[in-house]
């Protein structure tokens, strides 16, 4: 073929760059279109076929606005901070900057291999100090406002890494790099107060157009729970200990309490004939991750051989330990209601504790669903929210509980004990305590390190560092002391929880972003990415952004106004593409065979959006053929020009409008997959009529450019279209074109459906009524009567009443 993609991608990828022709204007009369995609963690492995997945729809609709007069700003940059680049640092003693700085520059080539509409001027990188600056400029903002404390908290410690993970690093009960044992263990860290904004997290959600599933998971996550919190005393103890439920009104069928295995009162109250079985458990939930404690199936546990008194009945209650409990979830202890509760039943089946009823319905316990209260002394006889409400105003006339609102969110546990990261600008001093260092110094700069190994007791690869560490006080700040800087650095998240605010404005070397800026690009108009990141990076990024509303330096406290999800590119085995499977497909190895163009176009046609898709060789050939020809159309394989000038047919015209509106439509709603089968239609309708009239093919060349853009630039050039067609004006479609001249309606007697007729959508009653009569089965109800009287709605509806 005289089109050869190897040859016309890299011209036109050229003339991109050179014009600029993507650039954001800073200033515009024309309505902004922020469209934006999770930027990539810039790894040796370079991109694969999910990043193409997830970048391409992104891509096509920046395309399409900014065709349609919007001034789009569509970036790119790198989320650069994180713990492979360290590992390799650690393993061959190269700094993780310059395999850092590598990995970007292979992603940029790849990036704009495939044409994406970038705005590379603005390309930002997390580990850059011009960036990570302002994280910790707004790390300040969070200190300042008592959102960002220290804390003793159990953490995942991995030995062999000798660093702390975060819950989704840790698979079965090992590292999720490297496959090392983690165990939980007591760590001061920095936490940041997410739980303060619980609330306005949880009702905010109704202002953003979201997908329902990512919502609902928001909403799950932050786990918002109405009840009491009762106070329950230890038996021959001055102290008690605390408990959130619920359910206050099951509070008589309380027969055992458990602890967390990490509850403070553990030790003190646990008696000596339990104490070898006590620790041994507490050691053991120490190997466990948090995770794997959520997940786990069968209940262990341990008496302590404790009691607790019942605040009511005075009753006593054996206290015991299980890892079911979570120390940081609510009060770290729980009453158990075996009776209403299938996790305290099999607990209780499990160990031979007691189960009773207090609340009557179903045929065996445990019985969760609602009942009226027996075997509860005063609330005999009420309803569960009868119950409820005079249990709770007991419990506060006597002292024994209040009520209380939880949320299943906890604070963000925001310390790594890393080198590879953004170091935290406070410094400690003896007395004058711990202080946020002045703007003016400014990035707090990573120092070189002679190895970024942590210490075997945890304290971070910076703490090696004695004349970084140490801090002299200067007028205002410490002064007459020496202070000591913090060792630990923040998380990968730190620097991805704004990245979207630093796009607008990401050479500003004196604010993070200008007010002007922010007031005219934020918020983010559509936000692609991966669901994985639901209770992470997005909850994050929305509580960043609701502090800095408050702080006053944006307009918009949520960040993303539209959300869309792609689904994965399986391998061809309908697997998940990872190498240890062998199903990993190279986007680069089959855009040498096929083109940029032919993949950007398959990965939308494979499916809906959101699904999961699995690669097919066979799809990508086919998607090739339809591109061919389309190249076809306009120049023939020795290279000659095939378009002509000639009339486009009306039947032709009529498709040609329709598909415009089509790919239009599919676009707004992101419905690619569609919009793609709608040209391949138009395309054999072309060659079908024998049209090539450039009438024709100009508007199919746009409607085509925000899905392959190379092909579209060289098509477009060849029928003397003006400038680039990657800013040529979205063609129009005709309403009136786009009518059809028949429409298909059902044909009803006396109110039952007995066949359609297919007629002109202004067809009169007389001619409808004639065409029903030609109906066999019309006929054959009708049995040679006319209709004694006749509904119809031209277009829609054709009933015939006979007696």
């Amino acid at each position: 073929m005289s089109l050869n993609f190897s040859e016309y991608e890299a011209k036109w990828q050229k003339k991109w760059a050179d014009t600029q022709a993507f650039r954001a204007e800073a200033k515009s009369s024309k309505p902004k279109y922020y469209a934006l995609d999770m930027f990539p963690y810039p790894s040796g492995s370079g991109l694969h076929l999910g990043h193409m997945a997830s970048y391409t729809p992104g891509d096509i609709v920046s395309r399409y606005k900014r065709v349609n007069g919007f001034n789009v700003l569509h970036p790119m940059g790198y989320d650069a901070f994180g713990l492979p680049a360290e590992q390799y640092a650690i393993q061959t003693g190269i700094h993780p900057a310059i395999t850092t700085d590598k990995a970007i520059a292979s992603f940029r080539k790849t990036l704009q291999s495939f044409g994406f509409s970038f705005d590379w001027s603005r390309e930002i990188s997390t580990a850059d100090p011009k960036y990570y600056k302002w994280t910790q400029f707004i790390f300040l903002k969070l200190y300042e406002r008592g959102l960002a404390y220290q804390k003793e908290v159990p953490v995942n410690w991995c030995p062999a890494l000798k660093t702390v993970l975060a819950n989704d690093e840790v698979v079965d009960g090992k590292s999720e790099r490297g496959g090392h044992p983690v165990i939980r263990v007591p760590m001061k860290q920095w936490m940041l107060k997410i739980t303060d904004y619980a609330e306005r997290l949880l009702n905010d959600l109704d202002k953003v157009d979201w997908p329902e599933r990512t919502k609902e998971a928001q909403r799950n996550w932050i786990g918002k729970s109405e009840g009491a919190r009762v106070t329950f005393k230890i038996e021959d103890e001055t102290e008690t200990f605390e408990v959130f439920t619920t359910r206050p009104d099951t509070l008589f069928g309380v027969t055992f309490m458990v602890m967390a295995p990490e509850h403070p009162l553990v030790k003190k109250i646990t008696t000596q004939p339990q104490h070898s079985a006590v620790e041994d458990y507490v050691l053991a939930t120490a190997r466990k991750s948090e995770v794997e404690r959520k997940a786990t199936t069968e209940k262990t546990g341990v008496f302590t051989g404790a009691h607790a008194l019942h605040p009511i009945t005075g009753e006593r209650i054996e206290i015991w330990i299980a890892d079911y409990v979570l120390t940081d979830y609510g009060t770290g202890a729980i009453m158990a209601v075996p009776g209403h509760d299938s996790r305290d039943f099999e607990f209780a089946q499990k160990f031979n504790l007691p189960v009773k009823r207090v609340v009557e319905g179903g045929d065996a316990l445990p019985f969760e669903g609602e009942g009226t209260m027996v075997n509860s002394d005063f609330l005999n006889g009420l309803s569960k929210t009868e119950a409820i409400k005079k249990m709770l105003s007991h419990l506060e006339s006597k002292k024994l509980g209040t009520r209380e609102v939880q949320y299943k969110l906890r604070d963000w546990l925001f310390s790594r004990q890393r080198y590879w990261g953004e170091p935290f600008p406070i410094v400690n001093f003896p007395h004058a305590g711990q202080m946020g260092v002045p703007a003016n110094e400014l990035p707090v700069m990573l120092p070189e390190v002679a190895d970024y190994e942590p210490s075997d007791s945890g304290e971070a690869p910076l703490a090696k560092i004695a004349d970084w560490v140490r801090y002299q006080g200067k007028p205002g700040f410490g002064e007459g002391e020496v202070g000591r800087r913090e060792t630990d650095t923040m998380p990968g998240a730190a620097g991805s929880s704004w990245y979207f605010l630093r796009y607008i404005d990401p050479h500003n070397d004196q604010a993070p972003f200008s007010p002007e800026a922010e007031k005219y690009w934020m918020p983010v108009d559509l936000y692609v990415g991966g669901p994985e990141h639901t209770v992470g990076h997005l909850l994050y990024s929305r509580f960043w952004m609701k502090v800095l509303f408050d702080c006053g330096l944006v307009t918009h406290d949520e960040p993303f106004k539209k959300l869309a999800h792609q689904g994965m590119i399986l391998g061809p085995d309908n697997q998940k593409m990872s190498k240890s499977r062998g199903n990993v497909i190279s986007p680069e190895d089959i855009a040498k065979t096929h083109g940029a163009d032919s993949i950007r176009v398959f990965i939308c046609f494979m499916g809906p959006l959101d699904t999961d898709k699995p690669w097919s060789p066979t799809g990508i050939d086919g998607v090739k053929r339809f591109l061919d020809r389309v190249g076809r159309l306009v120049v023939s394989d020795d290279g000659n020009y095939l378009a002509t000038k000639a009339p486009v047919p009306a039947a032709t015209e009529k498709l040609l409008h329709k598909t415009i509106k089509k790919v239009t439509e599919d676009i707004e709603s992101m419905s690619f997959n569609t919009a793609i089968s709608a040209m391949m239609i138009l395309v054999n309708d072309l060659y079908k009529a024998e049209c090539r009239s450039e009438s024709a093919l100009k508007p199919l060349v746009q409607i085509l450019a925000p899905f392959a853009p190379h092909l579209a630039e060289e098509l477009w050039e060849k029928l003397g279209g003006e400038g680039l067609c990657s800013l040529a004006p979205w063609p129009k479609y005709d309403s009136t074109l786009c009518a059809d001249d028949t429409v298909t309606i059902g044909v009803q007697v006396n109110g039952k459906m007995r066949g359609t007729i297919e007629l002109g959508v202004t067809a009169s009653e007389e001619e409808a009524v004639a065409a029903a009569k030609a109906v066999d089965s019309v006929a054959t109800v009708l049995a040679g009567k006319n209709p004694d009287k006749v509904i119809y709605k031209a277009g829609k509806i054709l009933n015939l009443i006979v007696k």
